[in-house]
């Protein structure tokens, strides 16, 4: 005997077999998800819009948040002083404020930067060429580190403090509504998850009812209820995987169709905002997540029917 026919007579190893059996499985199943290319269609299409929304929702978050300004910008404190502050101790009270920890940075605006700002900015040169001196006070930029709380107490108890500007309301306004809308995104994608849970459950429930004479018999030959859930789990993977790349290219053309009227609006407001999208490794996690959603619901539905069905010793 030749020593093809020996490897052909000598057993396969365990791990062999359950490699083709996953194998088969794996094609066999693609090759009943492309034999229903319109009843596919549907489940990947409506699976792949129920990802859309919140994933499409917590894009826009991310995106708003971006607009907002960067964050050290944002919290800026603008501390005017009293026009009749010298000019040493405006640069005292900067060096003094730099020592603080809770002081990220100081800028310090003179009078005559401010003035030259204000001509370049507004046009109207020879308006304030007329003006008696320079009216303008000078000028504190502080960018706190942490909480704010202390420091703003401290500049509003200056002697030197004529105004002081903080926008500490309105960012707290906008962390709550961002807050509050990143809370509505996990709720909408649990929601939304079941939902495509449910229909991969259903098309996959379907086909197990059109291949029950088949299940029967393997079932009354002894088979595991791994051996027959394998081809079904592997069917709700491919929905998945295909709903998550569709949903994937669902929000990359809503971006495209956003993405020319939004920098217009942008620029009418004096920024270069650019829409954001998804990155590599944000893509990745999507179809994963999208996969084993998919996955699961075919192993729930799949698991309720062989104990249903499962054959009882007589």
């Amino acid at each position: 005997m030749s020593e093809q026919q020996n490897a052909r007579a000598r057993p396969r190893s365990g791990f062999g077999i359950w490699l083709d059996q996953h194998l088969y499985s794996f094609v066999s199943s693609l090759g009943r998800v492309l034999r229903r290319p319109w009843a596919t269609l549907l489940t990947i299409g409506v699976m792949a819009v129920a990802f859309v929304l919140p994933l499409g929702l917590w894009l826009a978050l991310q995106n708003v948040e971006h607009f907002a300004g960067d964050v050290q910008q944002s919290r800026e404190i603008d501390l005017f002083l009293k026009p009749d502050t010298p000019l040493a101790r405006a640069q005292g009270l900067a060096e003094e404020f730099r020592g603080r920890s809770d002081v990220a940075s100081v800028e310090l605006r003179t009078p005559e930067q401010g003035l030259a700002e204000f001509r370049e900015r507004s046009g109207l040169g020879a308006t304030l060429d007329a003006l008696d001196g320079n009216p303008l006070p000078s000028l504190l930029i502080l960018v706190p580190q942490g909480d704010d709380t202390r420091l703003v107490a401290a500049l509003q108890a200056l002697p030197e403090t004529d105004l002081l500007q903080h926008d500490a309301a309105w960012r707290a306004r906008l962390a709550g509504w961002l807050g509050f809308g990143q809370r509505l995104v996990w709720v909408l994608a649990a929601l939304f998850g079941l939902g495509a849970l449910l229909v991969v459950g259903n098309t996959v429930r379907l086909d197990i009812q059109s291949r029950r004479e088949e299940i029967g018999v393997l079932q009354l030959l002894g088979a595991s209820d791994g051996f027959i859930r394998r081809p079904f789990v592997y069917l709700g993977a491919w929905y998945g995987l295909a709903a998550g790349a569709l949903a994937l290219g669902l929000l990359t053309l809503a971006a495209v169709a956003l993405r020319d009227p939004l920098a217009a609006l942008a620029s009418s407001y004096g920024s270069r905002f650019a829409l954001a999208g998804l990155e590599w490794r944000g893509a990745t996690v999507v179809v994963l997540a999208a996969t084993v959603i998919g996955w699961l619901g075919a192993w729930l539905v799949t698991g309720h029917f062989l104990r249903q069905t499962r054959p009882t010793e007589t």
